[in-house]
């Protein structure tokens, strides 16, 4: 049995090395059971090894392993609740890191099933769906914005594997990188700083407002921006277990990413999920010093604006003439609570709202997405339930204006409640009287 996380070890992928751990860390879990309330895999986990005398988990089967692995969504909760992490016990214990060694090893042999294997083959080439989706944006869009378990929907669903039943984002007309290279820049007289902006295929192909009102705020505050080069974090490739290909994204992204940190630009990243990529998941699949530079150098969206207005020598612009909402309901993403960052509890993006004057209440509720895993068929019996929680907790919060800095657990909240969420730079835009694009 070998304890590793590191892709390149020669038992990485070794099925039964890979199932003794799995027996190892499952036995750990049932006797703590901290994790419980996280998702369904700890509660399928503990109720599977209790249908033995002995509780012991050398007593499951491959599928019954498999069924935690297929449960979990790769939330990265365990890092805030778990006391047997590498960095605080002998146990060595990461659960996340586990899994994706697990899932790795069964798209390696091929254990997964075709139709997953051939959706992870479509979803994780981001740029290039994205790119095309955007160049026929409105017939896209009609098509995926029609009714749930339509005709259409249901169409879609056989051919991309993504659920007929879930509320999807729609695509651009113009993608992010097209209107930034078209920009007249509004940089404000006093220079504060310098970004490389890392717009995620969210930002990108999607909801591009989000970096629109992102590159305003920041020349805003004399902080000057580029735009990226790189492509989709991958994390698509990631979390499905095929990390050949993740790796290639990676090392191709870092190659990128590290050559702009050179010229004297931080990354700034808008979206939790591609921003925890960067940081946490590049550095175990690309090797050499350029990894851990882009990591060293990346900051979530809010993040950085935090860190400039905490500095000696710089400050931001406290001036709020615009729409200041009185309650914002905050969503908390959970790959931005894993990152544990800023001041105070890994929220910076509930410092910055802070700042407006705005009372921040916080919903601390896994939306189930992850990525696509929550949007893929055959997962709406495991994501839809989380998702009605997330929305029943906005709802009873009661406050006019709703907040969250992933856009996908946005879109969720949108399909359960009808509301519209602004990412927090957007609210931070408003507040400053910069108008909606």
């Amino acid at each position: 049995m070998t304890t590793t996380y590191d892709p390149r070890h020669p038992q990485y992928l070794d099925e039964a090395d890979v199932r003794s751990e799995l027996t190892r860390v499952y036995d750990l879990c049932h006797g703590c059971r901290r994790c419980l309330g996280l998702c369904s895999s700890f509660p399928s986990l503990f109720e599977m090894i209790g249908r033995h005398d002995e509780r012991d988990a050398g007593l499951l089967t491959p599928a019954q392993q498999d069924r935690v692995i297929d449960e979990c969504f790769h939330c990265k909760l365990c890092y805030v609740n778990c006391p047997y992490t590498p960095e605080l016990h002998a146990w060595q214990l990461d659960f996340p890191r586990l899994m994706l060694r697990a899932e790795a090893m069964r798209h390696r042999t091929r254990q997964q099933p075709v139709r997953q294997r051939v959706t992870t083959q479509l979803l994780g080439r981001a740029d290039l769906v994205g790119r095309a989706a955007t160049t026929i944006a409105p017939i896209v869009n009609r098509l995926t914005g029609a009714p749930a378990g339509s005709l259409a929907r249901r169409a879609i669903a056989v051919v991309t594997g993504v659920s007929s039943v879930r509320l999807l984002p729609p695509h651009a007309r113009q993608r992010f990188s097209t209107w930034f290279s078209r920009r007249t820049s509004e940089l404000a007289p006093k220079r504060q700083g310098k970004v490389t902006v890392f717009a995620t295929c969210s930002v990108e192909y999607h909801d591009t407002r989000i970096g629109k009102d992102l590159v305003r705020v920041y020349e805003h505050n004399g902080i000057e921006c580029a735009n990226s080069r790189a492509g989709c974090c991958g994390a698509l490739w990631l979390h499905a277990g095929d990390h050949e290909q993740f790796a290639k994204v990676a090392k191709r992204n870092v190659e990128i990413l590290a050559e702009e940190v050179r010229r004297g630009g931080e990354i700034v990243v808008p979206q939790p999920t591609c921003g925890f990529v960067l940081k946490h998941d590049y550095p175990d699949y690309v090797d050499g010093p350029d990894a851990v530079l882009v990591a060293e150098h990346t900051y979530d969206a809010a993040e950085y604006l935090m860190k400039v207005h905490d500095a000696a020598d710089t400050e931001l612009d406290t001036d709020f003439v615009g729409t200041v909402p009185e309650h914002v309901t905050y969503h908390t993403a959970c790959h931005l609570r894993a990152q544990n960052i800023g001041r105070n509890m890994g929220l910076p993006a509930r410092d910055l709202m802070r700042l407006t004057g705005a009372e921040v209440e916080l919903v601390q509720q896994c939306s189930g997405i992850d990525g696509m895993w929550g949007l893929r068929v055959g997962n709406e019996k495991l994501s839809i339930p989380l998702a009605r929680q997330l929305g029943d907790r906005i709802v009873a919060a009661g406050a006019g204006a709703v907040a969250g800095d992933c856009d996908l657990a946005n879109t969720a909240v949108a399909e359960q409640t009808g509301a519209k969420p602004s990412h927090p730079i957007q609210l931070f835009a408003r507040a400053y009287g910069i108008p909606e694009d």
